[in-house]
Formats: structure tokens, C-alpha cells, sequence
């Protein structure tokens, strides 16, 4: 008679159930892609299950193999990597792409990061960078190698002080427009009015809003942002405010 199957043991260690993920290699150099095989399938964590000589290749095998992550050359034959990312991002969009390259060239990283890729890796420093940007693409980070980095963050940073200055300047009517103008040049409240034919307490309310919408506090502050902005010229800057105006 068969025995019963014993109890598992509570304390016993819990078995690793999570399988590696999968990586296709796509590159046309036979001799790069066995390296990067050997350096990959050293990690248990991960395992190669495919390989490709081209764009065109690297986009079929992604559909029949259904691997997590591509490892893919932007400079093939044929369909080159950036318009195999495309196809991949488009059909595939779960499965990571990270792009390996020996071109340290910020232009085909911004094409890249706008293609959906994951992250940019120099062959040169393939070695000792593409396990952890394989690991940081399967988490959903984006790796960038590191000279690379910092001058897209600034520039990224620039972009985007730029675009939201530009959208600041666009909430203000023009009216107010035209008080911050006459503010920055020196006028009165009351110098502003007689000009625009408007009430003095007219102009305060419309500095007013031009001072919460810019996130300014004080005329100084105004006038600084009137220069950066080209409301005035620094041969033309306004006189020290009046402390009656504020």
C-alpha cells in the first residue's frame, strides 16, 4: 500500500520558481555575439535564447521567441537597429530594447530614447556595464552609459526650464504684458495708468496677477525676468524701484 507523501517541512528553504529572463542577441558580428552569449548566460538570472545577424531577423525573432529583452547593434546590413527598435517598440511593446553601440554620439542616443529604447551601451565598455543596464531595462529604468549621461540630463533639464518658461509667459494676457513691459521700465502705477488710460487701481491688480503667475516677489525679481525674457535690453534696465510702489 502506498504511503502518504510527507508534510514539507515548514522551514525548509522556499524553491527559486522565478525563470530567467530571456534575452535576444542581435549583432552583426559572429565573434561579439558569442562573447556577449558567454558573458550573459554566466548570470543565473539570465539566459540567451536567440540570436540574429540583422534588423530584419532581430524583428522575427522577437515574435516567434518572445524574449524579454533585446540586446541589439544599431549599425547592421540591412534594417539597421534604430528602425528594428521601431518595429519592435511597435509590435512588441513589453519587450525591452537596449541599444549596443560603438557610437558615442548624443544625436543616436536622443534617437534612440525617442525610438523606446531602454538604454545605450558602448561596446567598449560592454564588459563591465551591460549586466547592470540589462537588469536596470528589465526593472523599467532607462541606462545611459556615463559620459553620456550628465550632458543629456543638462540638456534635458534646459529644454524643459525653456518650455515651461515659455508656457509661463503664455499665461499672461496681453494687458498684462504690457504692464509688466512699463513695470520693468521704471513707470509708476500711476505713470502706467495715464499711459494705458486705465484706473491706478486697475494696473495693482494687474501687477498683481503678473507677480503670482510669474511666482515673483518683487520688482526686482520683475525686472530680472524682464531681461531674460527681452522686455528690456540691459542698456535700457529700469531704475531702482521706489519702495512706495513695492
Amino acid at each position: 500500500m502506498p504511503q502518504p507523501p510527507e508534510p514539507p517541512d515548514p522551514a525548509a528553504p522556499l524553491p527559486d520558481i522565478t525563470a530567467p529572463a530571456r534575452v535576444l542577441l542581435a549583432d552583426d558580428h559572429a565573434v561579439l555575439r558569442a562573447g556577449l552569449r558567454l558573458l550573459i548566460d554566466a548570470q543565473p538570472t539570465l539566459t540567451v535564447v536567440g540570436e540574429a545577424s540583422d534588423g530584419a531577423e532581430a524583428v522575427a525573432l522577437t515574435a516567434s521567441l518572445q524574449p524579454d529583452l533585446v540586446v541589439l547593434d544599431i549599425g547592421m546590413p540591412g534594417m539597421n537597429g534604430l528602425e528594428a527598435l521601431r518595429r519592435i517598440d511597435q509590435d512588441h511593446p513589453t519587450v525591452k530594447v537596449l541599444i549596443l553601440t560603438m557610437h558615442a554620439n548624443e544625436e543616436y542616443l536622443f534617437e534612440v530614447l525617442q525610438a523606446g529604447g531602454s538604454g545605450y551601451v558602448l561596446k567598449q565598455t560592454a564588459d563591465t556595464e551591460l549586466i547592470g543596464a540589462i537588469h536596470a531595462a528589465l526593472r523599467g529604468s532607462t541606462f545611459l552609459y556615463p559620459s553620456l549621461e550628465s550632458r543629456v540630463l543638462r540638456d534635458y533639464v534646459f529644454h524643459a526650464q525653456r518650455e515651461n518658461r515659455r508656457h509661463t509667459h503664455q499665461r499672461l494676457t496681453e494687458r498684462e504684458r504690457e504692464v509688466l513691459q512699463l513695470v520693468a521700465e521704471g513707470l509708476t502705477n500711476q505713470e502706467i495708468a495715464d499711459r494705458l488710460i486705465i484706473s491706478v487701481k486697475t494696473v495693482e491688480t494687474h501687477r498683481a496677477h503678473i507677480m503670482t503667475k510669474l511666482d515673483l516677489a518683487s520688482r526686482a525679481e520683475l525686472v530680472q525676468y524682464a531681461l531674460r525674457h527681452g522686455y528690456l535690453t540691459p542698456d535700457s534696465e529700469s531704475p531702482l524701484p521706489d519702495p512706495a510702489e513695492g
